[in-house]
């Protein structure tokens, strides 16, 4: 086993656990906050943006069952990277794009994979993902953990996530769990 983790932000945390713990050799999503100067922060604290944390995921994945390379390449299809501070109807600095990468090996495939999609033209404008060493990743409240898989009917999942999660089935099902 090839353990290894990364930190992504795309929006709401719900939405890249819900696109992303489905895939196989992905262990553990846990929803949570980083890249701000606020130590140990509240929900309430980010959702006033002004602790400069994202709300991002720590994803555990084996690297041997999935790639670096195709876990970013899928959160690159599944959210927007070009809109600074916003998906969708989500607004605000905790929503922006960010990988918080762990080493130089991370920055590196990171760098290729948004120059692949960026050069791929999935996305009309330029990819503004942030890209930054990580410092400290703080969990999220327990009641954001798998939050789609355990709340799917609400009016948000229904509207928000699950399309995601759909379009996650339609382009990458080979990828998905059994």
């Amino acid at each position: 086993m090839n353990k290894q983790k990364i930190t992504l932000g795309g929006g709401c945390f719900w939405c890249i656990d819900a696109i992303l713990a489905p895939l196989k050799g992905v262990e553990e999503v846990v929803s949570g906050y980083a890249g701000g100067e606020t130590p140990d922060p509240t929900y309430m604290e980010v959702c006033s943006g002004k602790t400069g944390h994202a709300e991002v995921v720590e994803v555990t994945f084996d690297a041997d069952q999935i790639s670096l390379h195709d876990l970013l390449s899928i959160f690159f299809t599944l959210h927007n990277p070009t809109t600074p501070n916003q998906q969708g109807a989500d607004r605000g600095t905790q929503y922006r794009s960010i990988i918080l990468y762990r080493d130089l090996e991370q920055k590196e495939v990171a760098q290729q994979v948004m120059q692949e999609i960026a050069d791929s033209g999935i996305w009309e404008d330029p990819i503004i993902t942030e890209l930054v060493p990580l410092t400290e990743f703080y969990p999220a409240e327990d009641y954001h953990q798998s939050y789609f898989e355990l709340n799917g009917n609400q009016p948000y999942c229904q509207v928000v996530i699950e399309p995601k999660v759909a379009k996650l089935r339609q382009m990458f099902q080979a990828k998905l769990k059994a």
